[in-house]
């Protein structure tokens, strides 16, 4: 069966995913805010974002590009057009009822960075953190400079607020600059160069990426926050921002993990641990407000610090990460489509900067990360799959985008033009890093280790998630907990050990 033929039944279940809802929702349009439009709205965008979700990844893309899709298509541009009624009726403009789904879309904001930040993966950074730090360097300068001159040359016309043009243009610079950690591991767990060196200095970068995106994002939004540059304010912020990264990743680490443990051990409710986390990353998004940058820091550090933990099982991260996986991401990306206006891309210039927008990002990108390569010794084929992998924006960008249109730093066609460029360099990028990491045969250095990985990944060990050992106080028994020691040092594995008595003739 051709994939034209197993896609039909999904596009049919699509269409089922506009009326049946839009029909629910219109017997209560009049009625002012209502729970009846609220759920119709969440099925229709988590039903919509699972299809078309699906129909992507079967095409080679990343759900979050089906996703976002689904609400372009259930928004004014598409849906809008053929049945302007029902589309109001399902999504209607009443400050109110806009209000009820908007909350969930903000705290799938914070759920979405607790998950980017519990992905990032600190050993791999360490292992590969020459080259890796380089090409980040390289990679994000470049497009942010590009963002930023782009910004300053717009017209005034294309601006939310002529005198604000500066806010824009570091939005702008950021929107460009940033990678997308989940695309690009995406691409290079299917190609299997996850161990491959170039694999896991791409996906590397890409984390050192996202993490300076962030934290750059959270000043850019302290200085939004005042309107303007201001020496006093800025400093305060970097400042702020500065000390709280310190304390969290030093004392902070500490704590969050014995918060974890303790909830671990100490309750016999269901899913503890995942109230603790959550509850973890309320406060620290909470603190990162309060000092005067954005709550998405607070979240995504708190993700950073979580993911360490060694209680953190792979159990309990299936749980968090199923909940925003299913509910949180096709909401806001659902969302985030159905915010952008895709007809106004008829507008001759409109589309003109949308295009350029395209070019500048891909060729900032592209040429930073290449430059990087080159700098941290990589040769051409090398550097050409640095650029081909960082040239990837996906959920990232769409985040940034939504949060820069929130708060008045980007208007409804800058938004629109972020969001076509986030699509096409999102879609360019996995093909262009297969073709390209195809032509990178592994040298003998590279094929010894990973046929000494792919061994050891074969042991027990390796399916373990914590070690349980009775020992006692004899000489075997110390040598077993030193040997489990080690094992589960290795493996960053938690090891419990429990005493027992030596038998007599043991001693």
């Amino acid at each position: 069966m051709t994939l034209r033929y197993r896609l039909m039944p999904l596009a049919a279940a699509a269409l089922l995913c506009f009326a049946a809802p839009a029909a629910f929702a219109a017997e209560e349009a009049s009625h002012g805010p209502s729970e009846v439009v609220f759920l119709a709205q969440i099925i229709a965008l988590l039903a919509c974002g699972r299809l078309f979700g699906e129909v992507m990844q079967r095409l080679g893309q990343p759900a979050v590009m089906g996703q976002l899709l689904a609400g372009i298509l259930l928004g004014p541009s598409v849906f809008g057009a053929i049945a302007p009624g029902l589309q109001q009726a399902l999504f209607p403009s009443l400050p109110a009822q806009k209000a009820m789904i908007d909350a969930v879309a903000q705290l799938g904001i914070l759920l979405l960075l607790l998950l980017t930040g519990m992905e990032t993966d600190i050993a791999l950074i360490r292992q590969t953190r020459g080259a890796a730090i380089k090409v980040s360097i390289a990679g994000i300068s470049l497009p942010f400079l590009c963002g930023f001159a782009l910004g300053e040359f717009l017209p005034a016309s294309m601006l939310p607020h002529p005198d604000g043009r500066l806010i824009t243009a570091l939005f702008l610079g950021t929107a460009l600059s940033i990678s997308s950690v989940k695309v690009v591991s995406v691409a290079i767990r299917q190609m299997n160069f996850m161990r491959r060196t170039i694999g896991q200095v791409i996906l590397a970068a890409a984390i050192i990426d996202d993490t300076i995106g962030w934290i750059l994002l959270a000043v850019i939004l302290g200085i939004a926050s005042h309107g303007q540059i201001e020496t006093l304010a800025l400093t305060e912020t970097v400042l702020g921002t500065a000390a709280f990264l310190i304390l969290s990743l030093t004392l902070g680490r500490r704590l969050v993990f014995r918060l974890i443990r303790w909830a671990n051990d100490s309750f016999v409710s269901e899913m503890p641990v995942i109230t603790t986390i959550l509850i973890v990353m309320g406060i620290m998004a909470l603190i990162t407000e309060a000092i005067g940058v954005h709550a998405i820091l607070g979240a995504f550090v708190a993700g950073v610090i979580i993911g360490q933990s060694p209680i953190l099982t792979r159990h309990i991260d299936e749980q968090l990460r199923g909940l925003i996986v299913a509910l949180f991401m096709p909401v806001f990306f659902g969302l985030a489509g159905i915010s952008a206006n895709v007809a106004a891309l008829g507008q001759p210039a409109l589309l003109l900067l949308t295009l350029g927008l395209i070019v500048i990002a891909s060729i900032g990108k592209f040429g930073g990360a290449f430059v990087g390569g080159a700098f941290a010794g990589f040769g051409i084929r090398e550097s050409l799959a640095l650029g081909c992998g960082m040239n990837a924006r996906g959920s990232t960008e769409v985040i940034v985008a939504s949060i820069g249109l929130s708060l008045g730093a980007l208007n409804q066609d800058l938004f629109t033009a972020i969001l076509a460029m986030t699509i096409a360099t999102t879609m360019a990028m996995p093909p262009l890093l297969r073709w390209q990491l195809a032509r990178l045969p592994p040298n003998p250095e590279e094929e010894a280790r990973l046929e000494r990985e792919a061994f050891e990944a074969r042991g027990f060990v390796t399916n373990m998630e914590r070690l349980l050992v009775a020992a006692d106080d004899s000489p075997s028994g110390r040598f077993a907990s030193r040997l489990v020691g080690l094992l589960a040092g290795m493996r960053h594995i938690p090891t419990t050990i429990v005493p027992i008595e030596a038998e007599a003739g043991r001693r």
